[in-house]
């Protein structure tokens, strides 16, 4: 009989890291993206502003939020894992820190991987399969953390298969802010009501 040997746990951020971390990841990520455009003369996914894409968005990030919370229930190794990764995110933020949550990886993150990754790739289920595995890898904090990379794997498939289904960034955007947003008000509550 073997013994598990205890995981090393992460070491756990301020406030102020996590805050500058979302800022300086937003801000590479929209450079890269610009950089990768520029360069490669790549045309960006059209973002058009409409009630309907807006709809599809909220509708989209909702059906996210709701798969997590039954995968979480479902799926041990899931729920260890997006634990971990919720606390060491989201437990030093103060409740207005969750704006940022919400935007700024919604943004940065939609125009690399949607906008401007998956035409790269070619516009197609193939491109959208590629920028969903960059996507998910992004969110690798660690090898214990697996779980939650093919999520977020998947989730990028979900977002990556809306923006080629209705040519318009603005839905995966929306999504997204709605997914982060949500999942981390439903978090940050359910902390305060245990403590």
């Amino acid at each position: 009989m073997s013994e598990r040997t205890p995981q090393p746990e992460l070491e756990p951020l301020t406030r102020t890291q996590v805050l500058v971390a979302m800022g300086v990841t937003a801000a590479l990520l929209l450079v890269a993206a610009k950089l990768w455009q520029y360069l490669g003369n790549i045309q960006l996914l059209p973002l058009t502003l409409s009630w309907e894409g807006i709809w599809l968005g909220v509708g989209l990030g909702s059906i996210i939020t709701l798969a997590s919370a039954l995968v979480y229930q479902i799926w041990p190794a899931y729920r260890r894992s997006a634990a971990t990764y919720l606390q060491f995110i989201l437990k030093p933020l103060t409740w207005s820190d969750l704006i940022w949550l919400g935007l700024l990886p919604g943004l940065s993150e939609e125009l690399l991987f949607r906008g401007v990754m998956v035409p790269a790739f070619g516009l197609d289920a193939v491109a959208v399969v590629v920028s969903s595995l960059c996507f998910g890898i992004l969110h690798l904090l660690g090898r214990e953390q697996w779980p939650y990379t093919v999520w977020a794997t998947a989730v990028g498939l979900l977002l990556g298969g809306s923006a080629l289904v209705t040519g318009n960034l603005l839905v995966p955007i929306v999504a997204h802010i709605t997914t982060n947003s949500v999942s981390s008000i439903l978090w940050k509550r359910s902390q305060s009501q245990q403590s």
